[in-house]
């Protein structure tokens, strides 16, 4: 039964974008989803996906792992960096493997192609049903005059001037933007960035903390973003 909303409801259809590269899947998922009464988005490439979901209000993605620029799985994993969004990926590759990695990288569900209509609706409707919001987290654009954090773009500068950080860098700043306001524990950085068997490296973590505060121009005495709660882990104000 299509799920059209009623004409006197005020309640706008939800977005689905659909990121392949292949045409004929893409025409194929847009009439099918319309069908249902879906708004739907469409992207051939994974950074016209990421630009779609920061300019559009999605509410579900369909992601092909194979695409042009980058593995749907990079996509997927910049995505999470700063929404929790539903994720249905798609692909060729029937592997089990292939499917423990993608709900690993945060996918909520996975179809292999080929796949029946009628399964896919079913899908994309449990996990709507589901989803509290258009978008969770913070902002994938973080700007106070002074310093700008695009996580889409992977991006930073300080007053214009672009500030190369390393990966691990990086990876540290993005997981205290989209936790702004909220202490992320020690174990929990350890964990994100280099692996559930150092939780207890806390040295290395002062070593990447102080590296990151010099090229913000931050610092412990007089921190104006990144904030150690002493003993239990950091804090990003902003």
């Amino acid at each position: 039964m299509p799920l059209t909303p009623d004409s006197t409801s005020s309640i706008p259809p939800a977005c689905v974008l659909v990121i392949d590269d292949e045409a004929q899947i893409r025409r194929f998922l847009d009439i099918s989803l319309r069908a249902q009464g879906y708004r739907v988005l469409q992207a051939a490439s994974g950074q016209e996906g990421l630009e779609r979901l920061v300019g559009e209000n999605v509410d579900l993605v369909i992601l092909d792992i194979g695409l042009p620029d980058m593995e749907g799985h990079q996509l997927l994993a910049e995505l999470r960096q700063w929404s929790q969004l539903p994720v249905i990926m798609l692909t060729v590759r029937a592997g089990e493997a292939e499917k423990v990695r993608a709900l690993d990288a945060g996918a909520n569900d996975y179809v292999t192609k080929p796949f029946g209509t009628q399964e896919l609706m079913a899908r994309v409707r449990m996990l709507l049903r589901t989803r509290a919001a258009p978008l969770d987290g913070q902002p994938p654009v973080f700007d106070d005059g002074h310093l700008r954090i695009d996580l889409v773009h992977r991006t930073v500068a300080l007053d214009g001037v672009p500030v190369t950080l390393t990966r691990k860098e990086y990876s540290l700043l993005s997981l205290l933007l989209v936790n702004a306001g909220r202490v992320v524990t020690q174990p929990q950085i350890l964990k994100e960035i280099w692996g559930p068997t150092h939780q207890h490296d806390t040295h290395y973590l002062r070593i990447l903390v102080g590296k990151l505060r010099q090229k913000l121009g931050d610092s412990a005495l007089e921190s104006r973003y990144v904030f150690t709660e002493p003993g239990v882990g950091l804090r990003f104000k902003g």
